[in-house]
């Protein structure tokens, strides 16, 4: 009833709704030095609510096989690499 479609074709990544946001917190990542956090203020994320911000964190950290700690008060959101 339906086309196939060899696997080895297909994408197999995830790109939802905050994909955007959540490739520009890795990007500063990639950079930040040893013993710093970004700070991502909550009023300015897009009407993400923390829970679903830090879920997306880490998905995509266990993705990147990035370790990272996250924190969080009432208005920002922090996110810092650890080692393992």
């Amino acid at each position: 009833n339906y086309d196939r479609v060899a696997l080895a074709n297909l994408k197999r990544n995830r790109r939802g709704k905050h994909h955007d946001l959540i490739q520009g917190i890795f990007q500063d990542l990639e950079t930040l030095p040893v013993g710093s956090a970004i700070k991502i203020p909550l009023a300015e994320a897009d009407g993400i609510t923390l829970a679903n911000l830090r879920s997306a964190v880490h998905r995509a950290s266990t993705s990147r096989d990035l370790a990272i700690e996250t924190l969080s008060d009432d208005d920002n959101f922090y996110i810092w690499k650890t080692t393992e």
